[in-house]
């Protein structure tokens, strides 16, 4: 989602952030191609030529984006695998889930709209 803003120079387009809640429904965006590299995840955004990379439980997050799944649900799959507590990993989740997004490489919709 785009916004247009007014500076001295003339009008530009700036990014708006999109809510991520528990009930967000998140999935890969289709102008991307990835791999997994030794547990890691290399991503290239197509549109903008990016490289991005994911530490391990960055590419098993990765992973269960393949088809789209609600944030909660992807918060309960990472409860289940780490040891961690559960407003931590929902914070960092949401802020990785948000830098992704930022970056073109996920689709964000909300819950109840699918």
């Amino acid at each position: 989602m785009l916004e247009l803003d007014f500076a001295e120079d003339g009008w530009s387009v700036l990014p708006v952030t999109i809510q991520i809640t528990l009930e967000s429904v998140v999935s890969v965006a289709p102008d991307q191609i990835s791999c997994k590299l030794d547990g890691d995840a290399a991503i290239l955004n197509l549109k903008t030529g990016a490289y991005h990379g994911l530490n391990p439980v960055g590419a098993a997050i990765w992973g269960l984006l393949e088809r789209p799944i609600k944030v909660g649900s992807l918060l309960d799959e990472m409860l289940a695998q780490y040891d961690v507590k559960r407003d931590a990993c929902e914070s960092d989740l949401i802020q990785l889930l948000r830098q992704l997004h930022e970056r073109g490489l996920i689709e964000v919709a909300d819950g109840a709209n699918g």
